[in-house]
């Protein structure tokens, strides 16, 4: 076996910097992200207790309060008497606009909005993932407080579709309002999140394994034209 020169002329060298130049690379396939997402907020570990336990919940204690309850119907009432006042609007309209203003103000009070409004330096951020649901009597079910707000939305369900003579088109949008109302004071949901359309997670991380891609005559680097080859002679 000899080695020579050769004089053909050639095209002109480049070669292919891509990683697939790497027989052993592996290439990582993303995960695709899910649309609904459930997931649990705040670490509930003891030193979250201890930072909510060190002063008075300002936020939330004024639902324990003497005469509290009182505050839900007066509001009630005082919404549908200036429903009342709108024109054109009848009975059975004002008492469904009063059932559906009720049920959104309340549900963006207790489930909507986190964390406190005043004096967040007191617990150390413990609430800033917490509702105000979640606040009361440190997250406890089944307490007085929260078995007077779970009735009052009822109620007022139970009264709003008896005045207006059970129309189906009326009891519909009521009633899926007040499961929409109810559904995260139920305890098993305590503290989780459901999350339509949740951001893309951090790709950084390891992906799904994928096959190793085996070398082609794409990613074989071409001779250049003063390369030397090897040819075979007989002895």
């Amino acid at each position: 076996m000899s080695i020579s020169s050769s004089t053909t002329p050639r095209s002109p060298a480049f070669s292919i910097t891509s990683p697939l130049l790497s027989p052993t690379v592996i290439r990582n396939r993303a995960r695709r992200g899910s649309l609904v997402k459930v997931e649990e907020v705040g670490s509930n570990s003891l030193e979250e207790a201890q930072d909510q336990g060190a002063f008075p919940d300002h936020n939330s204690e004024w639902v324990n309060r003497k005469g509290a309850w009182l505050m839900h119907p007066i509001l009630i009432i005082i919404g549908k008497f200036f429903i009342d006042m709108i024109p054109g609007v009848d009975s059975e309209m004002s008492w469904t606009l009063t059932n559906l203003a009720y049920t959104a103000l309340s549900y963006l009070m207790f489930h909507w909005v986190t964390g406190v409004p005043f004096k967040t330096e007191e617990h150390a951020g413990a609430y800033d993932d917490l509702t105000l649901w979640e606040q009361i009597d440190g997250g406890a079910h089944y307490t007085p407080a929260k078995k007077r707000l779970f009735v009052t939305p009822i109620a007022l369900f139970l009264i709003s579709t008896h005045y207006t003579h059970y129309e189906p088109w009326t009891f519909t949008i009521c009633f899926i309002a007040l499961i929409i109302n109810l559904f995260p004071k139920l305890p098993q949901l305590h503290r989780l999140r459901l999350r339509i359309f949740p951001p893309e997670e951090d790709k950084s991380g390891p992906g799904t394994p994928g096959t190793p891609l085996t070398p082609t005559t794409h990613n074989i680097m071409l001779l250049s034209p003063t390369s030397a080859i090897v040819s075979p002679t007989s002895g």
